[in-house]
C-alpha cells in the first residue's frame, strides 16, 4: 500500500479485509494523526446509522432526475495556504535547509472528504429518501403540502401529453400546482393561477415560464371546490380571469 493512511476511512465503517486490517492497525498503533481520523470518522458513520428513512413522494425521483443536468457540483475545499514567513538575508555561504518551505495540505484529508460524500450518496440512494440527523434544515413550504398525511392530488392531462397535478392538503390550508410539459403561453402573456369557490375565481398567483413547474398557491385552499389556470397578458395583476381558460380541476373526490 503507497499510503496507508489512505485505509482510515474504509477502517473506520469495517470495509478492510482481513489483511488490510491487519496492516492498519499495526499502523494505528504507531500513528496519532489515524487514531484521531478514525475516531472522528467512527462518529460520523455511527450519525449515518441513526438517520430516520422517510417515505419519498411519488414524484420524488422525476424531480431529482430532471435536475441533475442543472446542478452545478460545489468546487473542492482546499485550505489555504499561509503566506511564506519572511527571513533576513541569508549569507553566502547558507544552505538549501535555509529555504522557506510551505507545506502543502495533506491529500489525506481530502480523500476523507470525498469518501465520506460518496458514503452519504450511497445511504440516500439505498434508502430512497433520508432525513438526516446533521441536517436540520426544514423543508420547504411545497414539499410540506406535497408530503402532508392528508394530500390529495388532482391530475388533469391535456392533447399532446403534458400535465397539471394540483396537490391539496386541508390541514395546512395550502395547495400546489405542479406542471409537466406544459406548453409556453403565448408571447407577451402568462398562465395564471385561480382557486375557485362556488362560482367565484379568486387569484391564486402566476406560473413562471418553463414547461415543468410547482407552485404553491396563495390564499384559502382548505374550502376551495378546485383549480383553474387560464392566459392573461404578461405583466398585469387580473382579479377576473381571462375568457381563455386553460383548464379547472375539481376538487370533487
Amino acid at each position: 500500500m503507497s499510503d496507508i493512511h489512505a485505509l482510515s476511512g474504509a477502517y473506520a465503517v469495517d470495509a478492510l479485509d482481513d489483511a488490510e486490517r491487519a496492516q492498519f492497525e499495526d499502523h494505528l498503533a504507531e500513528c496519532d494523526t489515524c487514531r484521531a481520523e478514525v475516531e472522528s470518522l467512527q462518529e460520523t458513520a455511527a450519525l449515518l446509522a441513526e438517520t430516520t428513512i422517510a417515505t419519498p413522494s411519488a414524484d420524488l425521483r422525476d424531480r431529482v432526475l430532471s435536475g441533475i443536468a442543472s446542478v452545478r457540483p460545489l468546487p473542492p475545499v482546499v485550505p489555504p495556504v499561509e503566506p511564506p514567513v519572511e527571513r533576513p538575508a541569508a549569507p553566502a555561504a547558507a544552505t538549501e535547509d535555509d529555504a522557506t518551505v510551505v507545506p502543502l495540505a495533506p491529500r489525506r484529508r481530502r480523500r476523507v472528504v470525498t469518501f465520506l460524500a460518496a458514503a452519504a450518496a450511497v445511504v440516500a440512494i439505498g434508502t430512497g429518501a433520508v432525513v438526516s440527523q446533521l441536517d436540520d434544515e426544514p423543508p420547504s413550504a411545497i414539499d410540506r403540502v406535497i408530503q402532508a398525511d392528508d394530500a390529495q392530488r388532482f391530475t388533469q392531462t391535456f392533447p399532446g401529453g403534458a400535465t397539471a397535478t394540483v396537490v391539496r392538503s386541508e390541514d395546512l390550508n395550502e395547495a400546489v400546482v405542479i406542471t409537466h410539459d406544459m406548453p409556453a403561453a403565448p408571447s407577451g402573456h402568462t398562465y395564471a393561477l385561480w382557486l375557485q369557490h362556488d362560482d367565484v375565481m379568486v387569484p391564486a398567483g402566476v406560473m413562471p415560464e418553463g414547461p415543468d413547474n410547482e407552485v404553491l398557491l396563495s390564499g384559502d385552499a382548505a374550502t376551495a371546490d378546485g383549480a383553474g389556470i387560464t392566459v392573461e397578458v404578461a405583466g398585469q395583476e387580473p382579479t377576473v380571469p381571462s375568457d381563455d381558460v386553460v383548464a379547472v380541476i375539481s376538487f370533487d373526490a
